[in-house]
């Protein structure tokens, strides 16, 4: 009887310790990198890594792509590029949604956009680079848009409840941009 209770003990002893080493491994493995394994992806001219940058994985690069290249399509430079990246961060962390909030149930896609007219159809709004394009354009019509400070800019084009909100997501903006812009050959 003490040999069968014995034996027990170990089988539970190294099961217990076999999941406590595969939970640290596992646990390891995923603070390395928390973004899914994927090959880099190409956006435009924007080589878009797995990542992550700034907390966020290849599906929010993209994201973050787009807005760029829409800014870039415009004539505009990484500067307000960044206000655009960030003011998606603000909306809704750079993924692409097909539902609103309490502020706005008819609110969509990456910038939140209502169904007022002024953002273009539905299609527009959840296509990313027509998103960002709208935003920007409504951008390039705020006096003074090229020298306001990025949170004042972004509540000018979202009219955000709190006119400082975007300013948390800023640095991580710069970060995107920096990050995804490409550099000179």
């Amino acid at each position: 009887m003490r040999k069968l209770l014995i034996t027990v003990l170990t089988i539970v002893g190294l099961i217990f310790a076999g999941g406590i080493v595969s939970g640290v491994v596992s646990t390891a493995s995923a603070s390395i990198n928390p973004c899914p394994k994927a090959a880099p992806a190409m956006v435009g001219e924007i080589v878009v890594p797995r990542g992550p940058v700034a907390g966020f994985c290849q599906a929010q690069l993209v994201n973050a792509a787009k807005i760029m290249n829409a800014a870039r399509d415009l004539g505009i430079g990484p500067h307000t590029q960044a206000v655009g990246v960030m003011t998606a961060i603000g909306e809704t962390h750079l993924r692409n949604l097909d539902y609103g909030d309490a502020a706005g149930p008819d609110s969509r896609g990456l910038f939140q956009q209502r169904d007022n007219g002024a953002w273009g159809s539905y299609a527009d709004r959840m296509d990313p680079y027509t998103a960002a394009r709208a935003f920007f354009i409504k951008a390039t019509k705020v006096d003074g848009w090229k020298t306001m400070e990025p949170t004042a800019l972004a509540h000018a084009v979202q009219v955000n409840q709190d006119a400082g909100y975007y300013a948390q997501y800023w640095t991580k903006a710069e970060e995107i941009v920096k990050a995804l812009t490409p550099t000179a050959r």
